[in-house]
């Protein structure tokens, strides 16, 4: 069977690229080639900017109430449609297809958190700042934004960032990961049914030559990207020297502490499903778990158990709850590193490397596994794998393991495990992650607050959707009157 060729969605049409280089999509579980993502130059990316910027005008002077509209509709389709779009993640991504559809549902949470436009743009007033003077402050869109989407989540993410930017009347351009680009493509089919009007939302494929063009794009006002640390950093540093707003969130190495109070089936079965769901490639996946006094021998017996009970397999089987990871490559690297650390002298505890999965052999599969005795100078300890790796360290008091986790550079998210009210609060008020966890394992805000690390996986000062994104999207004018 020939493999689809992805198109363009410019000025509210599907167009063929005609870009010579493409990249093979793969079913993760299978290793078939399902697609081909044609690699977009830096003209078919300057043709979407260029129709998003056309749109504006007439965009922004919709009225706030007629803007929602079409994200209603939108809902309302992705309910529909919500089966198909988690499977389409499944085939492409290798997730479950329970945790597809709960990413699904997150996607359309932020949809209806954006439709609160109408009450989240208001501005304030205040009348005789001075004798006979006047003074209102209100928000006004920019122009054109862009997003440049990862792999882990490709129905997700996109929507932290177009329903919010559309509903404040700006246009936008999603440049999707090249390695899941199907989910996209019917969204944006979805969106055409919606009724947005053409070059509101354009999606355009492309490599690192697609992200530098819309980055440095002078018709690009801000850009949201979300992927790696050091493409981050890159991200960052470029889009704002070219004058641009620019929300970056990068990677993570997220510290879990258990104390010896905590409840250790509860929390043993919160960390196995943070480390190892979503086959670990989540920015919210459990990295490094900081056994506290005594804790760490029933961490680790618990942990063990809970990881032999994992099933590893095909997403779309029942059952499975660890599906493959994104390709091949990803593979070597997360084994490379699990090799590293055996080397550096950690404790590998349990191995996933060489698992086998009847009836999917071309898969891209890699079981649980566990480090114990790993200390803050090996890169397993320290380096992001994003894949379905655990490490444990010991720590004697909540403040060593607080320690611990200042010392790492990255600070995406952070849970405590305990019944001490005391310890949650000290974790609360010490641990620099942005986003914190009290007996929880995945610390991943609600489409109504915002979504961002701190350090090094945040380049950038406003987060994503919640009440910032209606800061990022839109700029504050003060208008001073006297009459």
């Amino acid at each position: 069977m020939t493999a689809e060729r992805l198109q363009n969605h410019i000025d509210g049409a599907w167009t063929d690229s005609d870009a010579a280089e493409v990249y093979e999509v793969t079913n993760p579980a299978s290793g078939e080639v399902i697609g081909l993502t044609p690699l977009c130059g830096a003209e078919e990316v300057d043709a979407a900017v260029r129709s998003a910027a056309r749109a504006y005008p007439a965009w922004r002077r919709t009225p706030i109430q007629e803007r929602i509209q079409p994200l209603f509709r939108l809902k309302a389709l992705l309910e529909e449609h919500a089966e198909e779009l988690a499977a389409v993640v499944t085939r492409e991504n290798g997730k479950t297809l329970p945790e597809a559809r709960g990413s699904v549902r997150r996607g359309i949470q932020m949809i209806e958190a954006a439709c609160g436009a109408p009450s989240l743009m208001m501005g304030q007033a205040l009348e005789d700042i001075a004798a006979g003077i006047d003074c209102e402050s209100v928000r006004q869109p920019l122009g054109v934004f862009a997003c440049i989407a990862p792999f882990n989540f490709p129905a997700m993410v996109p929507m932290w960032f177009f329903p919010f930017a559309v509903a404040c009347g700006n246009t936008f351009v999603c440049k999707p990961s090249e390695q899941v680009p199907f989910s996209q493509k019917l969204v944006w089919r979805l969106i055409d049914e919606a009724g947005f009007p053409p070059g509101v939302l354009n999606l355009v494929h492309g490599g690192r030559e697609a992200v530098d063009t819309l980055i440095e794009h002078p018709l690009v006002r801000g850009v949201s990207f979300v992927g790696s640390s050091p493409v981050a950093e890159h991200v960052y540093k470029t889009a704002a020297a070219h004058g641009k707003r620019v929300q970056a969130l990068g990677g993570a190495k997220n510290f879990v502490i258990v104390m010896p109070d905590a409840d250790m089936d509860a929390t043993v079965a919160s960390i196995t499903d943070s480390a190892f769901g979503c086959a670990g490639e989540r920015c919210l996946a459990a990295s490094i778990v900081v056994c506290v006094g005594d804790s760490h021998a029933e961490v680790r017996a618990g942990l063990v158990r809970a990881m032999g009970e994992i099933e590893v397999g095909d997403g779309t089987r029942e059952g499975v709850t660890l599906g493959p990871l994104i390709s091949a490559a990803h593979k070597r690297k997360v084994e490379e590193r699990i090799a590293a650390g055996v080397e550096e002298g950690a404790e590998l505890v349990l191995d996933g490397r060489g698992v086998k999965v009847d009836g999917s052999e071309g898969g891209f599969f890699l079981g649980p596994t566990l480090f114990d005795g790993v200390s803050p100078t090996m890169s397993i300890g320290t380096e992001e794998v994003f894949g379905p790796v655990l490490c444990l360290m010991r720590a004697e008091t909540i403040e060593d393991a607080l320690e611990l986790a200042r010392n790492q550079p990255l600070a995406n998210a952070s849970s405590i495990f305990t019944t001490s009210g005391r310890h949650a609060r000290t974790f609360r008020y010490e641990i620099e992650a942005s986003m914190a966890g009290v007996n929880i394992g995945v610390a991943a805000p609600m489409s109504f607050f915002g979504f961002g690390g701190a350090k090094g996986s945040f380049f950038g000062d406003l987060k994503a959707h919640g009440r910032e994104a209606f800061d990022f999207f839109t700029d504050r004018k003060v208008v001073i009157s006297r009459w």
